[in-house]
C-alpha cells in the first residue's frame, strides 16, 4: 500500500474549457494534501462570492468568479480521487467466501 505522504496529483484532470477544449489542467506532482487544501480555500472563496452574488443585483461578476473557483476545486478533488482509487482499480477484486459464479 502506498504511504499517504507519497501521494501526488497525476495531472489528468481538466479544470476549465474554452471552445470544447481544456484550457487548464491540474499540475502533476503536487502533494495531495496541498492540492486538497487549495481546493478547500477555493471553495471557501466561492462560497463567500455566492453569498455576495445573492445580494448584488447590478452585476454577475461574483457569480462568475465563484463558477471558476468551483470548477478549479472540482478538478483538484477529482484528480485526488483518481490517485486514491487507482490502486483499487488495478487490484483484483476478491470474491467473498461461499460466492457462486453466475451463469
Amino acid at each position: 500500500m502506498t504511504e499517504q505522504t507519497e501521494l501526488k496529483t497525476i495531472g489528468l484532470t481538466p479544470a476549465i474549457y474554452c471552445a470544447d477544449q481544456a484550457l487548464f489542467h491540474v499540475t502533476r506532482g503536487v502533494p495531495l494534501g496541498d492540492a486538497l487544501s487549495m481546493a478547500s480555500d477555493f471553495l471557501f472563496l466561492a462560497k463567500t462570492l455566492t453569498e455576495d452574488a445573492a445580494y448584488a443585483r447590478d452585476t454577475d461578476r461574483h457569480a462568475w468568479a465563484a463558477h471558476y473557483l468551483t470548477s478549479m476545486s472540482k478538478a483538484l478533488v477529482d484528480d485526488a480521487v483518481k490517485v486514491l482509487t487507482r490502486d483499487r482499480a488495478c487490484a483484483p477484486v476478491a470474491k467473498p467466501a461461499g460466492a457462486t459464479a453466475e451463469g
